[in-house]
């Protein structure tokens, strides 16, 4: 199902989102919505994101612009810490274009970061970073190594974007209290709702992948709409567990036949 599609579905039944916390989503016609799509990822900290307010506070000095500044610097120290290594970043707009340039440098040591994952991302050359800040869809980050000092000159190669300095702080905040949610979330906090979500999913850690057949999954999508949850609508994307969120949200969803 397209995304457009999902969102005007969304929008007959329950009107507008109208306020967001934690995994909600709440709408004009009073109604809660459990979000397992969160973004695709980039709101998996929750819709209250600490961020937010460094954003405002960064705004607030007038930085909107996409000059050189001090949060490129910070942006870099906290994508390193997360990744476990030293790190130059490079910015892009798109996914494809951050891709394109990881595997130009290495395409034998390249993979796109996934948080709860599991992985040693430590020994991979090139880690492309989706922030996990909502709003942010088209800001990619290229995490690479191998390629000197981080305050060396950008190797030409790569054509790295400029974004407005109160993003990059904001995004540096995210991926710190992301680093703290990892250290939090365990398989105990995803594995309490197996008992209703592995009749539709297959879970790895927080990440769920439709058990549905794909002629079944737009169905599915709008069946658990009406039952308040809101999965990825897209079959070939993952579903997320909505981490704090009571068991009992999913009554309405363990009672769908597919």
């Amino acid at each position: 199902m397209k995304v457009e599609q999902f969102y005007s579905e969304i929008q007959k039944r329950y009107g507008n989102i109208t306020r967001a916390r934690g995994p909600f989503l709440y709408t004009q016609k009073n109604v809660r919505l459990t979000d397992f799509n969160q973004e695709g990822g980039r709101a998996i900290l929750g819709w209250d994101s600490s961020a937010y307010t460094v954003f405002k506070n960064v705004l607030s000095k007038g930085l909107a612009g996409s000059f050189n500044c001090a949060y490129k610097g910070q942006l870099q120290k906290a994508v390193s810490e997360l990744l476990g290594g030293q790190r130059k970043i490079f910015f892009f707009s798109h996914k494809k274009a951050a891709m394109e340039a990881a595997l130009l440098l290495d395409a034998q040591s390249t993979s796109v970061y996934k948080p709860f994952a599991g992985v040693d991302y430590s020994a991979v050359k090139n880690v492309i970073v989706a922030p996990p800040l909502p709003w942010t869809n088209n800001f990619w980050i290229l995490a690479a190594s191998g390629l000197g000092q981080p305050n060396d000159s950008d190797p030409a190669i790569i054509p790295s974007e400029n974004f407005p300095p109160a993003l990059l702080a904001a995004a540096a905040r995210a991926v710190y209290d992301l680093m703290a949610a990892i250290k939090v979330r365990q398989e105990k906090d995803f594995f309490i709702y197996d008992k209703v979500l592995s009749k539709f999913f297959e879970r790895r850690s927080c990440w769920l992948r439709p058990k549905v057949p794909q002629e079944k999954y737009d169905a599915f999508v709008l069946a658990c709409l009406d039952a308040g949850v809101l999965v990825n609508p897209d079959y070939n994307a993952d579903s997320i567990v909505p981490f704090g969120a009571d068991k009992g949200v999913l009554k309405k969803m363990g009672e769908i036949n597919v």
